[in-house]
Formats: structure tokens, C-alpha cells, sequence
């Protein structure tokens, strides 16, 4: 019997893994469902063409995570990129980001947005919803012409029940200078955004350095084995294929609602029916090998009118040239949706198809292969459910001695760079204070919890 069980061999689950051998913990035992390891930080290679899973980019912010990095990877086998990102609208490429680089956009598109800016109303109440956001630090100009269709597409759900809590980590604030001088001429400041430098392997695409890391471990990542259910009673996994594996703790960087559905609960929780109020998107990664070199110099775009159904398209021939064959190119886009029939998926990745090669002007010929890659998690929804909910959720997991970690574990939105400081964090908890843990769970009133809204 291992005393941690972790489930999930993605980023966070490795991670965990590695940091509890750091410790000098060996009493764990990994399981991944798949056949191999990676999670959604995982690349394909088809017809000579490496996809990665959409676009996956290494943001080193971190000082441990970048000597981490330089250790296990080496920093002479990554590329380090200054980013070249646009936003295509109004038949014109504007620089990431809009708020900062309106140069070449129509003259009334300036002038709403300029006007918008200095006309909104920055109400001293905090902002509920990401619409109230929106207007309050940019005003009504940006939210019409970037920000309310493109987030709108990226999502695919209601804006006005999406709350603003995400915003700050990931969305740069501007100034009414900088947005002048953005309006006059092509001026881009680098360094505007978390992405504005990025890492990317020289070879093999992203899942080759979560390889790396993972080659670090010495316990054996045990593959195939799909979680049937987790008896809380018992403390024990039930995987799919007859194997039962007791644990102690239990770390799952499996996404939350399905780590909630597959719970055999005990008389006194009510954690299972929570899973229904958990949302997320689902996004359609589609991928196109091309016989032509350089189609783009840039990086990704973005695409906020519905005239496009995809939200972002990229080239990562752009990251690394082992990424495509000598003389190729490669291009991936991506759509949300939620709720939609099998009809409209199919119509919809069509449309994406023909539109993404008219605005690259290719020809079937030059199409050697296509690689489509469904993901059925993909953006999380931050509503005001999750808002009053989750922290007390995780909590009511944590008493039952099991730690949901990770992007979809902790249902957010988060990098590489923080899944691997998750599975660090987890694994310094299970280890310094092993005295603390098991007095903890003894006792199942000294965590006082309210009631999950229904």
C-alpha cells in the first residue's frame, strides 16, 4: 500500500512526484489513464508534423521554476522568444495588445475606443461580472470592438454571468497615454503582458520537456489505469481494469467534476451533486500540416468578429523549426463551445477549415495532413457559483484526505509554470507536516464547513 496515491500524470501529478522523491517520500504510487503521460501539455507527431494540444508556452516568472527549468531541460535546448502576437479585426492586423496598439484600425474604431476610455465610469463598487469589468477600466469603445466578442468566443457562455476574479493575472491595463501613442503610430512596448517573452523546446514539441521532468522519478508511472471510483469510506481507488489501490492521501489533478462524480461518498458528505455546478468549456483544436514554408512571421492572432468561428490561430513552425519538415509550415486554430449537438461541431470545424485557408490563401494541394484534437476541458467558467463555492469544496475534499490540485483539479486558470509549483506545493504539505495531516483527519469536526449552495 503507497501512502499517497496522485491520479493524473500531467504536469501537476509529475510534479508532485518528483518534489515528494526531492523529499526523500518514495511511499506514492502515480496513475495515469492514458497511455501516456503529459495530460493536455502533450504533442502528437503525424506525417513528419509535431501538434501540440493547442498552444502550450513556458512563461518563466518564477525563480525556482526557472532553475528548475535550467536543471531538468537546459536552457540550451529552448528557444527564447520575444512574442509576436496580433489581433485581426476591421480587415486590419493590430499588435497585442488592442488596448494598447490601435495603429491602423479605422478612424471611428479609434476614436470609440479613445472616447470610451476617457468617458467610463470607474465606480468605486467592485465589479461583479467581467461586462462591468471591461467597462470600468476600458470603457464602452474596447468592449465593443475587442474585448465582449472575443471573450464571448473564447468562452462560449453568457458574459454577464462571468465574474471579473480572473481578470487581473491575465488581461494588461493600459493608460490614456499609452493608448495615444499606440493610436499614432506603430509603437509596441515587448514588454506589455505575462506572454510578452516565452520558452519553447527546440525539439519535440512541449510534451519533450514535461518527458524530461518526468524522467527524473524513479517510481514507475503506472499507464492505462482509469479511475472506476474512489471509496472515501474505504480510502481506496477502484480502477476500470479490477485494480483497487488503498491510499492514505490522495492527490487527484483529475478535472474536479469528475473527480466529484466518480466519489462513493460516505452517509455524512454531499459532495457529488456539487459536480453539476462545476462549467467548462469545450474546445476543438484543429491542425494543419502545410507544403509551403514561412506562411506566417507570426506567432498566434486573434480573432474577435463572429464572422471567424475560431477565437486563435498560431504557428508553431514559429516556435521551433523542428516542429515541421524542411520546407513546411504548420498553422492550429481553436473554438468553445458548450451545449452543442455532434451537428454543429462538425458544421462549425468545416467553416473553420475553409476559413482559416482562405485567410492564409492556401489551395488543398498544399495541405499535406490535418489533425483534429477534441478537448473536453478546456476553459474553465468562473461564475458566481464557483465564486461562493469552490474554496469550501476543496476544503470539504481536503478533510476526506483528498487534495484536488492543478488547473482543472482547483477548476482555474493557470500555466505550466504554476501546475508544476502545484504539484510542489502539495507535496511539501504531505511532507513537512505528516503530524499535522494525520491529527487532522482523526478528528472530522476540526474542519467546520458550510453547506454547498444547491
Amino acid at each position: 500500500m503507497a501512502d499517497i496515491v496522485i491520479i493524473g500524470a500531467g504536469l501537476t501529478g509529475i510534479s508532485a512526484a518528483y518534489h515528494l522523491e526531492k523529499k526523500g517520500f518514495s511511499s506514492y504510487r502515480l496513475f495515469e489513464k492514458e497511455q501516456e503521460i503529459g495530460g493536455l501539455c502533450r504533442s502528437v507527431t503525424q506525417d513528419g508534423f509535431t501538434f501540440d494540444f493547442t498552444g502550450h508556452l513556458l512563461h518563466a516568472s518564477d525563480p525556482y521554476f526557472s532553475e528548475l527549468i535550467a536543471q531538468v531541460v537546459g536552457v540550451e535546448n529552448l528557444n527564447s522568444i520575444d512574442r509576436a502576437s496580433f489581433i485581426y479585426s476591421h480587415h486590419t492586423f493590430t499588435r497585442y495588445p488592442f488596448q494598447a496598439n490601435l495603429y491602423g484600425l479605422p478612424e471611428q474604431v479609434i476614436v470609440d475606443c479613445i472616447a470610451g476610455f476617457v468617458n467610463r465610469t470607474q465606480r468605486r463598487t467592485h465589479a461583479t461580472t467581467f461586462e462591468q469589468w471591461v467597462q470600468q477600466h476600458f470603457g464602452a469603445g474596447f468592449a465593443r470592438h475587442f474585448f465582449l466578442p472575443y471573450q464571448a468566443k473564447i468562452f462560449a457562455y453568457a458574459l454577464d454571468k462571468i465574474t471579473a476574479s480572473w481578470t487581473d493575472r491575465f488581461v494588461p491595463s493600459t493608460s490614456l497615454e499609452q493608448i495615444i501613442k499606440g493610436a499614432l503610430r506603430d509603437c509596441y512596448e515587448q514588454s506589455i503582458g505575462y506572454n510578452a517573452q516565452f520558452l519553447y523546446p527546440k525539439q519535440g514539441g512541449i510534451i519533450s520537456w514535461v518527458k524530461k521532468l518526468a524522467d527524473q522519478i524513479n517510481a514507475p508511472i503506472a499507464t492505462d489505469f482509469c479511475v472506476q471510483s474512489i471509496n472515501m469510506k474505504e480510502k481506496c481507488v477502484i480502477f476500470t481494469n479490477g485494480h483497487v489501490e488503498p491510499y492514505t492521501h490522495l492527490i487527484s489533478t483529475m478535472p474536479l467534476d469528475r473527480l466529484l462524480q466518480l466519489l462513493v461518498e460516505k452517509p455524512s458528505t454531499c459532495l457529488v451533486r456539487a459536480r453539476k455546478k462545476l462549467l467548462c468549456n469545450t474546445v476543438v483544436n484543429f491542425n494543419l500540416g502545410i507544403q509551403k514554408e514561412a506562411i506566417s512571421d507570426k506567432h498566434w492572432i486573434y480573432f474577435p468578429e463572429a464572422h471567424y468561428p475560431f477565437y486563435r490561430i498560431g504557428f508553431a513552425h514559429n516556435f521551433a523549426r523542428s516542429m515541421v519538415p524542411e520546407g513546411c509550415s504548420s498553422v492550429y486554430g481553436e473554438f468553445a463551445y458548450m451545449n452543442k449537438s455532434d451537428a454543429w461541431v462538425d458544421d462549425t470545424l468545416r467553416q473553420a477549415l475553409v476559413l482559416t485557408k482562405q485567410f492564409l490563401a492556401l489551395e488543398e494541394r498544399d495541405i499535406l495532413t490535418e489533425k483534429i484534437i477534441h478537448i473536453p476541458h478546456a476553459y474553465v467558467i468562473y461564475d458566481h457559483w464557483r465564486e461562493r463555492n469552490l474554496d469550501n469544496l476543496l476544503a470539504q475534499l481536503k478533510q476526506e484526505s483528498i487534495y484536488s490540485v492543478g488547473r482543472y483539479g482547483q477548476w482555474k486558470y493557470s500555466s505550466m509554470q504554476e501546475a508544476v509549483l502545484d504539484g510542489k506545493k502539495i507535496a511539501d504539505t504531505l511532507t513537512v507536516q505528516p503530524a499535522k495531516q494525520a491529527l487532522e483527519h482523526q478528528n472530522p469536526c476540526s474542519y467546520q464547513y458550510k453547506e454547498l449552495e444547491a
